[in-house]
């Protein structure tokens, strides 16, 4: 089976929102939309793919502004860790700062439980859990596929930050060490910000994975 995986960079915050699209039943998720839903909206129109949920690695506002928009217009739940879903009310107090959203709160439908598998058509990804950047960030394995996305734990050279409320770094590395360094060294890396990359490659060469270097969001 194929998975179709879309960026889309969004905000001036620089945001990976993904669209993930099963290629056998035409069926897709949106993975962080942060912003810009009219353009995230007219892209899922135009890709021939219909959109069936909104699944969230966590709850920072620059990954969660399009939500309620693209939640409106087609009708989908959204899914988030539990834990995250206090870092919601950010949207509303620091949104506007930078543009983002459109002064409504989302709503979560369903939470996201440790190891429960999200469906797209006959696509399957594994919720892992990997806080320390937020208390509930989770990520999305789809093993068959040889990908992950990881939000704002892992990204290409650096990794997430740690000084916003709910952030540990002992807790992020420790997400990092034992969840994501265990894929397979060939895992390609879906971050929140910048290029993908892969897992081996940050284990060989990620300069806080192997003695420091600066942060990104």
């Amino acid at each position: 089976m194929a998975i179709a995986v879309t960026c889309f960079t969004v905000s001036q915050l620089a945001e990976n929102t993904y669209l993930i699209g099963c290629d056998e039943t035409k069926e897709a998720i949106f993975i962080d939309p942060g912003d810009e839903p009219a353009r995230l909206l007219k892209a899922a129109e135009d890709s021939g793919f219909t959109v069936t949920k909104i699944v969230n690695t966590h709850g920072h506002f620059d990954h969660v502004g399009a939500v309620m928009a693209i939640k409106e217009a087609l009708e989908v739940p959204f899914y988030l860790h539990k834990d995250d879903e206090p870092l919601l009310e950010r949207l509303l107090q620091v949104g506007p700062m930078f543009g983002i959203g459109d002064g409504r709160l989302p709503v979560v439908d369903h939470y996201l439980e440790v190891g429960q598998t999200v469906e797209v058509g006959n696509l399957s990804a594994e919720i892992l859990f990997t806080p320390g950047h937020a208390p509930g960030h989770v990520s999305l394995h789809f093993a068959d596929e040889g990908c992950v996305f990881s939000g704002d734990v892992l990204f290409a050279g650096s990794i997430g930050r740690t000084d916003l409320p709910g952030g540990s770094i002992a807790t992020l590395m420790r997400s990092i060490e034992q969840v994501l360094l265990a894929l397979p060294p060939e895992t390609v890396v879906y971050p929140g910000h910048g290029p993908s990359t892969t897992i081996g490659h940050e284990k060989d060469h990620n300069p806080f994975l192997t003695g420091g270097g600066p942060f990104l969001l």
